[in-house]
């Protein structure tokens, strides 16, 4: 699956969500769940109610008990944000299991998943970066100084789908090696949270 796919699945998803805007809507079942498809929808909707958790967490007003519900609810949604993108390396390294990288290739600096990570976040802020350009009630100043920002964001988005095509065509080909390191949330190892772990001899 290449970006230009991923993009119109992600759009899909936020489109979806903002039909409700509401961090409880449930997830729409779109795809088959053994699909490819439904862990980039998944990974979308993941990212979009999480951009609306941090928004409600900003808030200066925002009640001290209910803003810590919610910092840790952002915490579980990293967590389930990492899971998803190991999931969709899977998808890639199955995909290329059968292809022998040549003799002393190079690894990318990001796997292929944590690209389409960086896709999906670039979507949402497309996405809201437009709401802002068609504001009726903002004035002039603010809609050109966010049209500029959202030239920069959809050129940017441009210039990282093709290098993630790119990336593929050069996996395809043997010219690099897919390496996935699994990430490790510091919160979620009991062994590593300093208030249960006391490193003091």
């Amino acid at each position: 699956m290449k970006a230009k796919q991923c993009i119109e699945i992600f759009n899909r998803s936020i489109n979806d969500y903002h039909k409700t805007d509401h961090v409880d809507a449930e997830m729409p079942t779109v795809f088959p769940s053994d699909s490819v498809e439904h862990l980039m929808y998944l990974k979308n909707w993941i990212d979009t109610v999480q951009w609306h958790l941090e928004d409600i967490v900003r808030d200066p007003q925002i009640d001290a008990a209910y803003g810590m519900q919610i910092k840790r609810r952002i915490d579980k949604s990293n967590q389930h944000r990492t899971d998803t993108v190991e999931h969709i390396d899977d998808y890639y390294i199955n995909l290329f299991k059968g292809v022998t990288p040549k003799e002393g290739v190079k690894i990318n600096t990001e796997s292929p998943a944590w690209v389409v990570d960086r896709l999906s976040i670039l979507c949402l802020k497309i996405y809201h970066m437009q709401e802002q350009v068609n504001r009726k009630d903002a004035d002039q100043e603010h809609i050109q100084k966010c049209q500029q920002k959202l030239d920069i964001l959809l050129e940017q988005q441009e210039d990282l789908s093709a290098s993630f095509d790119e990336l593929l065509t050069d996996y395809e080909a043997g010219n690099k090696k897919i390496k996935v390191y699994r990430q490790m949330k510091m919160y979620n190892d009991d062994s590593l949270n300093p208030v249960l772990y006391n490193t003091k001899k």
